[in-house]
């Protein structure tokens, strides 16, 4: 018998799977709970046929519970995008009416189709490396919430505020300044002072996160830090993020897929690019505060800015210019790592350049396409006289 393919549509509680052969036939389907009981009876189901492949949409989301369960099991299991599937179940169905069945036929069938589609594995230290970031960045939304709650108590209590950028300590000193005699301005100074010591709180674990970020990326190896403008948060955020460098098969694609291409917007005799908000847009935020770290200092990245605005362009094309630049040094970086360690351009042991991705569906578009880099002087030929 030749290979099967097992689509799977997962969700939270249940999953509903689809086998097929290589041909699309059918041989079985069915709807089962994520428990122990109905990932058994799943499991028992898929085992009957040798030859399988569990395609599982959406593994670095929804489908990641279900998938990193079966690699742990043992099983081959490749990520089908969502758009992927979209794709196949418009071209199957002739419309994009949604049903846990027809999900999961077209996640098999997209998976028997498609070339290069990513072989889900364990999770390493990129995946902890993701989280330890996605926990340190809400620490910081927590401080900014923090701290505007406290200028707003502030601005009520004293005449004028407090200064922009406050720590937890000036906040205390100013508080202790004040002595309102008013019942609302007591209960205003009491909840001021819960919240800077919720500050207080919030500012012991951000700086426990980033000491554990910082110690986790050099286990990496990486070098990402040594680029100005990204630290021990930004540089966890790009290797968790990013994982497999060598899905990018070009700086290009690796831009596409962060945000900072411009998109194509050309029509007639009219050439124009308009700015891309598709994306990874962690990934674009953080491009962003590299850019700003830059523009702060004497840097080659001020400088390559200052030329853009020469040429006439705004501040804010300037910027986006900029953090297209620097994505193209970031890539850069990361392939010179990823050989420095000796694992092949991905940064993974096997890894290849067989699946480049834009975010996340492996096949980009045109439209997509970066813009090309500076154009470099080309040779002419020269005219001869009396033309």
């Amino acid at each position: 018998m030749g290979q099967v393919i097992i689509g799977m549509d997962p969700h939270k509680r249940s999953a509903t799977i689809e086998i097929i052969n290589d041909r699309e036939k059918v041989l079985a389907q069915g709807r089962f709970g994520t428990d122990r009981d109905g990932y058994r009876a799943m499991l028992k189901l898929g085992r009957q046929h040798k030859a399988r492949v569990w395609a599982v949409e959406g593994c670095n989301g929804i489908g990641r519970h279900i998938a990193q369960r079966l690699v742990a099991d043992g099983e081959t299991v490749v990520d089908v995008p969502a758009k992927l599937s979209a794709r196949a179940r418009v071209f199957d169905t002739g419309q994009g009416r949604k049903t846990d069945p027809v999900d999961a036929h077209s996640v098999a069938v997209a998976a028997l189709r498609s070339k290069g589609l990513r072989q889900v594995a364990v999770d390493d230290v990129t995946v902890a490396l993701r989280l330890l970031a996605d926990r340190r960045d809400g620490l910081g939304h927590a401080r900014t919430d923090l701290l505007n709650r406290i200028h707003k108590l502030l601005l009520e209590l004293l005449p004028g505020g407090a200064k922009k950028f406050l720590s937890a300590p000036q906040a205390r000193a100013l508080l202790n300044m004040i002595r309102p005699r008013d019942l609302v301005g007591r209960i205003r100074r009491r909840l001021a002072s819960e919240l800077i010591a919720e500050l207080v709180q919030v500012d012991k674990k951000i700086k426990a996160a980033d000491k554990e970020l910082t110690e986790l990326v050099a286990t990496t190896g990486s070098s990402l830090q040594d680029l100005h403008g990204i630290g021990p948060s930004g540089a966890a955020r790009l290797i968790g993020d990013v994982a497999d460098i060598s899905r990018f098969a070009t700086r290009g694609h690796f831009a596409s897929w962060n945000g900072t291409a411009p998109l194509d917007a050309s029509s007639g005799d009219q050439q124009r690019h308009r700015l891309s908000r598709a994306g990874n847009r962690r990934i674009n935020r953080a491009l962003h505060i590299m850019a700003v770290v830059q523009l702060r200092h004497d840097t080659e990245g001020r400088a390559y800015y200052r030329r853009k605005l020469a040429t006439g362009k705004t501040p804010m094309e300037a910027m986006r210019a900029l953090k297209r630049r620097l994505s193209d040094i970031v890539y850069k970086q990361m392939i010179k790592d990823a050989k420095k360690a000796g694992t092949g351009p991905g940064g993974h042991v096997g890894a290849t350049l067989q699946s480049s991705a834009a975010d996340p569906n492996p096949m980009i578009d045109t439209s997509e396409q970066s813009l090309p880099g500076p154009a470099e002087p080309q040779p002419r030929t020269p005219l001869r006289a009396g033309l």
